[in-house]
């Protein structure tokens, strides 16, 4: 019998109520399942592209039709979708727990990048491609997605200290895991295991050149069949070329399933406050002490924000940058107009 190990439980396949459950099927997505729709198979979309959807199920990789007032856009990997048997059709998708997406440089809409995901796994190296400001973004960005986020530094068999870079990205956030690995051994798989059990999701992001593809093919095993590209980086500033060029759903050996993604070279962030809220918890939870229920914690008389920084609680820099960031979300979060019965138009705040 299998036994799998889940955070710090431990699971075997007779635990499970369903086989649903081994593709991260949970009560949270039977519970959407209506009566009249009892007849319709649950499948999880594996990868999407311009005009067509793979999907998974119990059985394997399956067709997945949909309909022609329907474009791929609006589905990303990890969904999981109902549909028909008989005919393939995709019928409706189902809420998801969890969704990381972003807002393109002059897009209006969201991007989407995954869904239903348990960790975000933020991938960058032991070298030059590690830098904080981004961290930060891509931390946010898990936050505000309702997954947690671990961050993964690569390549730490080859820097002279790899305790340095791993100190200084646990300090980003609180409660923050900060995993150092060499992402072509096999102890990259132990010690990711923790978040990688039977029916967990984990998606990895990260820039081009970091070893997202690397560490896929190491979770997966030497036994898939679906192994991703890797390629080489600039020595000088650590940039590598993009050789995943499609979000695709792959299963961990032994395990659950790992997303893996294209690099993003720049990571605006939108529409994402509570998550900025969560990766700056404590100038968050100083605010309400301020004298003044608006305070800019910046001229203020009994300020609790600035008075934290001037007995050397809080660091003065995490002030800045959550000032900064804070005026990013607001500059490029758009707010909806229009008339309540209409056409909603979309136009950026302005102070």
């Amino acid at each position: 019998m299998a036994t799998f190990e889940c955070g710090t439980d431990y699971l075997t396949s007779s635990q499970l109520s369903s086989p649903l459950e081994l593709l991260g099927w949970s009560e949270f997505f039977a519970d959407q399942v209506l009566p009249i729709e009892v007849d319709f198979i649950p499948r999880r979309i594996a990868s999407v592209h311009r005009a067509r959807i793979e999907a998974i199920d119990v059985t394997g990789p399956v067709g997945l039709k949909f309909p022609s007032n329907t474009t791929t856009g609006d589905y990303t990997v990890g969904d999981w979708v109902l549909a028909n048997a008989l005919t393939d059709l995709l019928v409706r998708r189902l809420d998801r727990k969890s969704v990381f997406q972003r807002r393109p440089e002059g897009g209006r809409g969201q991007q989407l990048i995954a869904a239903n995901i348990d960790t975000l796994l933020i991938v960058t190296s032991c070298n030059a491609d590690f830098n904080l400001a981004r961290l930060e973004r891509y931390l946010i960005m898990a936050n505000q997605a309702g997954s947690n986020p671990v961050i993964v530094l690569t390549k730490a068999d080859t820097a002279e200290d790899a305790g340095k870079f791993q100190a200084q990205a646990e300090a980003l956030q609180r409660d923050l895991p900060v995993i150092a690995v060499n992402g072509r051994s096999a102890d990259a798989v132990s010690l990711l295991w923790p978040w990688c059990g039977i029916g967990q999701t984990v998606a990895l992001v990260g820039s081009s050149g970091v070893g997202k593809s690397t560490l896929v093919n190491t979770m997966t095993g030497p036994e898939s069949d679906r192994k991703q590209k890797t390629g080489t980086i600039r020595e000088h500033d650590a940039q590598g070329r993009h050789t995943t060029t499609s979000r695709s759903l792959h299963a961990i050996s032994g395990g659950g399933w790992v997303i893996d993604t294209p690099g993003i070279r720049t990571l605006y962030v939108s529409d994402v406050a509570d998550g900025i809220d969560t990766l700056f918890a404590e100038i968050t939870e100083l605010a309400p002490l301020c004298r003044f229920r608006d305070c800019t914690h910046a001229h203020e008389p009994g300020c609790a924000v600035r008075a934290a920084v001037a007995s050397g609680a809080l660091v003065a820099d995490r002030l800045e940058r959550w000032r900064n960031l804070l005026t990013e979300n607001r500059d490029r979060t758009p707010v909806v107009s229009g008339p309540p019965h209409g056409n909603k138009i979309v136009r950026k705040k302005r102070y």
